[in-house]
């Protein structure tokens, strides 16, 4: 038997600082403690000694040299280390957050500084209204982005004052269940899939919920355009280096905020990381689908995604028309009929198969008999001096190969060369105007990618091959059943391009209510006058005018998808054996090597041919085991090597995802691939 003496020889006093909202109460605390006190009998001689009567239970022990929560309170202080020079700090789990939201309204609610980050954004995505949380995260603001805009601040005359949302008073930011934000397949509609408001069914929920009626319309629908004077403030990329500098901030999602270092309302934006869009559904997701649109409208806008001069007048005509103004309109309100969701929903289906956000093709709806295309193209071959080669040839396109000979007689013999397209990049190189139908190919070969364009003579043509290219870079066939929507998708967006001068619609662009400016980028406002910008964006407004507000975001982000660098988020790294610094892409299927001065792919390595990858920790090296003996490794110069470690994992695991699945993630595989072992 220990005796008192003893026991207080073997104790120790312990400095403890509690996070009070009452500014004259005693702070610090010295609590006498030995080795075996476990971390709640701890805080429960804490609460004794405060002698303050309040609700205790969200607080916890913060242990400020070791950057830890101390969250496993039968844990003793000796099996956490704690010792007698520990400074512990006693506070609050969930504290204020100022989140950016991808439509830059800014939102404040309470978020847990304790769980991980993978479980924070899933909370407050539930508070959102936003399903398939898996799909965001927290990003820090670039630095260069917040010093640009304080410099701005300093040279202007009035200060700005910004609207935020305040959801404090959430189910979730108190530390409770809360709402599940009507996820269930079951139940009825959150919202009107034609108008993107809140179904009338749903009202009384909204009445439960900090995101009332009033809120939910703030993120769901799109709101009035920033000036052509603020969009000049805004920080836009110039180069692939400036690009990579966009994803540096990202937080590590196996670790919660307070140990990355982030404060009580301090402002973070939250964005889609990973760019496959599962199970877009507009009864549930009006949301979601807004919040999509908008991360795509500011890329376009900022130049963060490269597009062509045809295709931007595309994304101002879907903008400045179609969702900026049925926004606002009265008539955006009204309830659909049948057909209006159905012709939505169709849209839909197409929408869903543009990535491979999970198992969408259905083994049984496969051909057996793998089809075969056979037309006369012409094909292209870039020489030295910019000169091109262009000769017509007869054309095979079977499994993933396209095969091609001198003419229709001799395809029974042998070609004249047969390329392998699994794994090669492939780009639209079109001008519908000057009906330019176009398929750049870069194939990989052993010194670096063979580039080779296939000239197409009309849109049907066109849209044949480069559904068939595309499903061949991913190792499919054909006889997928994404094939035919893929292509429907292709004469989809080809259609929205060719529009042709109605002298009615745009002979007066003056009286329109429309600042052009707003919905182009910098680089085309410099190029054209106003009046010329308007007329532009009229003209193609007339193969968009009779969309749905839904519907016309679903064909913007469709377009978005469409463009060649969609989905890739850049990188800085120095390979193993290299002199040189690279761009590392990394896309929801593929790695590419990209050349840092001129912009072009050098390599390009696919996800389903990886059989392993670690990360040497010690120096911060990734490193990358492929089929047929192909082993790469490089370190990161713009980000932590972790960022890039998370990226290729989460996608991984989002690959995983089915349509037969339960709505419940499994939270513990996404860690296993994405958390590391530092």
């Amino acid at each position: 038997m220990v005796s008192l003496s003893e026991c207080e020889s073997q104790s120790w006093e312990l400095l403890v600082t509690v996070d009070h909202q009452d500014e004259e109460a005693q702070k610090e605390f010295l609590l006498r403690v030995t080795g075996n006190l476990h971390i709640g009998g701890v805080m429960l001689k804490l609460v004794e000694q405060i002698e303050k009567s309040q609700d205790w239970s969200d607080y916890a022990l913060w242990w400020q040299q070791k950057n830890c929560w101390l969250l496993k309170t039968h844990w003793t202080l000796d099996k956490c280390g704690v010792q007698a020079d520990a400074k512990l700090f006693f506070t609050t789990q969930h504290k204020m957050l100022q989140l950016r939201l991808p439509n830059m309204k800014t939102v404040r609610l309470k978020v847990s500084f304790s769980s991980v980050v993978f479980k924070a954004v899933s909370d407050i995505c539930k508070i959102l209204n936003i399903r398939r949380s898996e799909e965001l995260s927290l990003l820090k603001q670039p630095e260069h982005a917040v010093k640009k805009k304080k410099k701005k601040d300093k040279n202007s005359k009035e200060p700005v004052t910004e609207d935020i949302l305040n959801l404090c008073d959430s189910p979730v930011s108190s530390g409770l269940a809360g709402s599940t934000g009507l996820y269930s397949k079951t139940m009825t509609p959150t919202y009107d899939p034609y108008s993107g408001t809140p179904a009338s069914s749903t009202i009384t929920w909204f009445s439960d919920s900090p995101l009332t009626e009033q809120n939910c319309s703030i993120l769901a629908l799109s709101h009035s355009n920033c000036s052509p004077e603020i969009l000049a403030e805004m920080y836009q990329p110039r180069t692939l280096a400036d690009k990579a500098k966009l994803n540096a901030g990202w937080l590590d999602s196996s670790r919660s905020l307070m140990e990355q270092g982030i404060l009580e309302d301090d402002q973070l934006l939250l964005r889609f990381k990973y760019y496959t869009f599962f199970d877009l559904n507009p009864k549930y997701d009006a949301v979601r689908i807004n919040q999509i649109y908008e991360q795509a409208r500011w890329a376009i806008l900022l130049e963060e995604i490269d597009c062509t001069e045809e295709e931007m007048l595309i994304f101002a005509a879907l903008q400045a028309y179609h969702i900026s103004k049925l926004s606002l309109s009265s008539e955006a309100q009204d309830f659909p009929c049948e057909s209006e969701v159905d012709e939505v929903e169709a849209a839909l289906s197409n929408l869903e198969v543009t990535l491979e956000g999970g198992n969408t093709s259905n083994i049984l709806e496969d051909i057996t008999d793998i089809p075969k295309l056979a037309d006369n193209l012409r094909l292209v071959r870039p020489r030295k001096l910019s000169i091109k080669a262009v000769k017509p040839y007869w054309f095979v396109f079977k499994d993933t190969s396209v095969s091609y000979f001198k003419n229709k007689e001799s395809a029974q013999g042998e070609p004249i060369e047969k390329l392998n397209l699994k794994g090669c990049e492939v780009v639209p190189d079109v001008n519908v105007a000057t009906k330019k139908f176009g398929i750049k190919l870069l194939i990989p070969v052993a010194d670096g990618m063979n580039e080779v364009y296939l000239r197409c003579e009309n849109e049907n043509q066109y849209a044949r091959w480069m559904a068939a290219c595309v499903l061949a870079s991913k190792g499919k066939t054909m006889a997928d059943s994404s094939y035919h929507p893929e292509v429907q998708k292709i004469l989809s967006f080809l259609k929205m391009k060719n529009w042709t001068m109605s002298p009615q619609a745009v002979s007066d662009p003056e009286s329109i209510d429309m600042k052009p400016e707003c919905f182009v980028s910098l680089r085309y406002t410099k190029k054209y006058r106003p009046k010329q910008l308007a007329a532009r964006i009229l003209e193609a407004h007339q193969n968009v005018s009779a969309m749905t507000l839904v519907e016309a975001k679903l064909h913007f982000i469709q377009a978005w998808q469409s463009l060649p660098e969609f989905g890739l988020s850049y990188y800085i790294v120095r390979f193993k054996g290299s002199k040189k610094d690279d761009v590392l892409g990394v896309s929801y299927n593929r790695l590419i090597r990209i050349d840092i001065a001129t912009g072009d792919p050098i390599t390009t390595w696919r996800f389903s041919n990886m059989k392993q990858w670690n990360v040497n920790w010690e120096i911060r090296q990734v490193a990358i085991e492929f089929d047929q003996n192909v082993f790469i490794a490089f370190t990161s110069l713009s980000a932590d090597c972790k960022i890039i470690h998370e990226y290729i994992g989460g996608y991984i695991f989002l690959s995983t995802r089915s349509k037969d699945q339960n709505e419940t993630l499994d939270e513990d595989l996404f860690h296993k691939l994405t958390g590391g072992q530092e």
